[in-house]
């Protein structure tokens, strides 16, 4: 469908800067009523969602406010409400950019950052170290402006998550954004307002023992649709590009993530590029996925059909910690499941639901795919009887676990018109991992007795 008409506005795919959103004329799903009641409470937050969800815009919009950037806000719900004489210094940190596996990396992205706040700020920072670095930065901009400072943080956990599979250098990670963040909470006299995002919330007991002044909005009531669109954005903001487009299948593809049970919203990534390109397809999945998952979900033995369907407690939402990263925790804070529901009689327990057809598709395949190593010729060293024509990897992790190794090899079966029956054996072509994971769904019972790990 052509896009050219004039009343269409552009398309903010991948635009993470909300001046360009609005000095380039796209569309902006209004999140400033947001912010509003957020900066006029005061205190520090932080916010958890999945990737490629408009956390970062987000944060964005409150740097722009904050800086009483008042030519970004006309027409925006927030204009007529916010003292624009009345600007804030802003410390922004952003960790969602460069190889962060290494601690050198890590703590060279603050220290630039640092830097470039103090240079722009004509404040001279004279420590070595990153945490007396902030401290000395946050009190010379008080100092400077009399007013107390803001402060954003953007991807917190990224270090963390990108060194997962190295427990060692996660841990290091960790122990040093700790001592940074610990900052923030001895500062707290300089500090007007603070807000982080990421996509985990790390236990209580490692880094967030330091943070313990934060309020958690993740399952707030009121700010279940800071991010993604709700129905009334999608017909209000996106009207003329819901032409030529069945809704039905749209809510079915890209709706349904809901963090009260109530309301649900849509996935921004996928609608946008739905948008762009006028097709249904996985677009969140391959960029929104941590690489990290369908291994741990493959190691530990879980079936497809167990995934979803649980009823967990509000704890188990925050179980997660380097070695020790609970299930439901790593599901639900990744965006793939949600809550579908709350129970009537038990409040802060959920049930978890694939939210939408996306996310069901892709993980069975990611999850398949991992499972049976998706290499050819690897052998488990047994028979696996197959039909007419050896079927892909990700069908043959299957079928080895629905089979019994008696049935293994099984007779095909009557073969079709014109062809000749193969009763030959063939061997299967899962992964160590695979026969790992299929001896140990074997064991455990198939409903109602497997619990989260």
């Amino acid at each position: 469908m052509d896009r050219t008409s004039s009343a269409r506005l552009g398309l903010p795919t991948g635009i993470q800067t909300f001046r360009k959103i609005r000095e380039n004329g796209c569309y902006y799903v209004d999140k400033t009523a947001y912010a509003l009641r957020l900066a006029q409470e005061g205190g520090h937050y932080f916010l958890s969602r999945p990737r490629r969800f408009g956390k970062s815009l987000f944060l964005d919009t409150l740097k722009e406010l904050f800086e009483c950037s008042e030519e970004l806000f006309r027409g925006l719900a927030v204009h007529d409400r916010w003292d624009w004489d009345a600007p804030r210094p802003v410390v922004r940190l952003s960790f969602g950019s460069g190889n962060l596996r290494q601690m050198d990396e890590l703590r060279e992205l603050t220290m630039a950052q640092l830097d470039a706040i103090g240079e722009d700020a004509g404040i001279d920072i004279r420590y070595d170290a990153p945490s007396m670095r902030l401290r000395h930065l946050l009190r010379a901009l008080r100092r400077q402006t009399r007013r107390r400072v803001v402060v954003l943080v953007d991807e917190y956990d990224k270090a963390i998550l990108d060194a997962l599979d190295e427990p060692t250098t996660a841990e290091a990670n960790r122990d040093y954004l700790a001592g940074l963040y610990s900052t923030l909470k001895d500062c707290d006299e300089d500090i007007a307002f603070t807000f982080l995002t990421g996509v985990s919330k790390f236990s209580k007991a490692s880094l967030f023992s330091t943070l313990n002044n934060l309020t958690d909005l993740t399952l707030h009531p009121r700010y279940s649709s800071i991010c993604g669109y709700t129905e009334r954005d999608m017909e209000t903001v996106f009207g003329p590009e819901l032409e030529g487009l069945e809704r039905a299948k749209i809510q079915r593809w890209y709706n349904g993530y809901s963090w009260d049970g109530r309301e649900r919203v849509y996935n921004p990534f996928d609608v946008l590029h739905l948008f762009d390109q006028r097709r249904f397809r996985n677009y969140w999945i391959k960029t929104g996925t941590p690489a990290f998952l369908p291994g741990i979900l493959a190691n530990r033995g879980f079936e497809l059909a167990e995934l979803s369907g649980r009823w967990v407690d509000e704890g188990r939402l925050e179980d997660f910690d380097i070695g020790r990263i609970g299930t439901a925790a790593l599901l639900f804070q990744t965006g793939h499941l949600t809550i579908a529901a709350e129970h009537p009689s038990m409040p802060g327990r959920y049930r978890l639901e694939y939210p939408n057809l996306e996310v069901r598709q892709s993980l069975s395949h990611l999850l398949l795919d991992q499972l049976a190593g998706e290499r050819k010729g690897r052998s488990c060293g047994k028979a696996c009887a197959r039909r007419w024509r050896p079927p892909t990897t990700a069908a043959c992790a299957t079928r080895c676990l629905r089979r019994s190794p008696a049935s293994r090899t099984m007779r095909t079966g009557a073969p079709r018109s014109g062809a000749t029956r193969d009763t030959t054996p063939r061997r299967c072509t899962c992964s160590p991992r695979a026969r790992a994971w299929i001896r140990a769904a074997r064991r455990a019972p198939r409903r109602g007795g497997r619990t989260w790990r």
